[in-house]
């Protein structure tokens, strides 16, 4: 059995895509997952499957979220060893302190780094396993950090789904799944 961290993407954030999480958890039940569970209100879940593929779980989410609720959000699923590795391999650990100011991006595959040259007094940002840690200076909504990094990243990948998560989030998740 894998425990999976479950992201959705652009969930109740700012009155858009809104969903209720009492509809995501029925809908993860339906799809057969065990022991479901959500955090906060912003697409955060986690699940218990047999099904060792974390791209098909994907899938699937997708599917039943438009089949039973009509909805079609990015849908990100980590495992919990991947969320281990993401937090035991945080470039910006003494950030810790202060978890609304240290982000992960988290990204649907490895982005080419050598596109991102960047320079800001925003922050500083580092590249992991398809994830892009942000360390802010200033409070993330006065930053464009996550955009500067983000615009080099995505150019030319229509493919690449990305959702971002505070640190606090990122934890909570982490702890969740192991």
């Amino acid at each position: 059995m894998a425990k999976y961290a479950v992201l959705l993407r652009g969930v109740n954030v700012g009155g858009h895509g809104k969903l209720a999480m009492p509809d995501l958890r029925r809908v993860l039940e339906s799809l057969g997952y065990m022991d479901v569970s959500t955090y906060l209100q912003s697409g955060n879940a986690v699940i218990t499957t047999s099904d060792g593929d974390p791209e098909r779980v994907s899938r699937r989410i997708s599917d039943g979220l438009l089949r039973e609720l009509g909805i079609s959000p990015d849908v990100l699923v980590r495992t919990g060893a991947e969320l281990a590795t993401l937090v035991a391999d945080n470039p910006f650990s003494e950030a810790v302190a202060q978890p609304k100011l240290l982000h992960v991006i988290f990204l649907s595959a490895q982005p080419d780094a050598g596109h991102v040259d960047i320079e800001t007094a925003d922050g500083e940002f580092s590249i992991g396993d398809r994830a892009v840690y942000l360390r802010y200076r200033v409070s993330p909504g006065q930053s464009r950090l996550a955009d500067l990094v983000l615009r080099p990243l995505l150019r030319g990948r229509p493919d690449l789904t990305t959702t971002a998560r505070n640190w606090n989030t990122v934890e909570a998740l982490h702890k969740m799944t192991n």
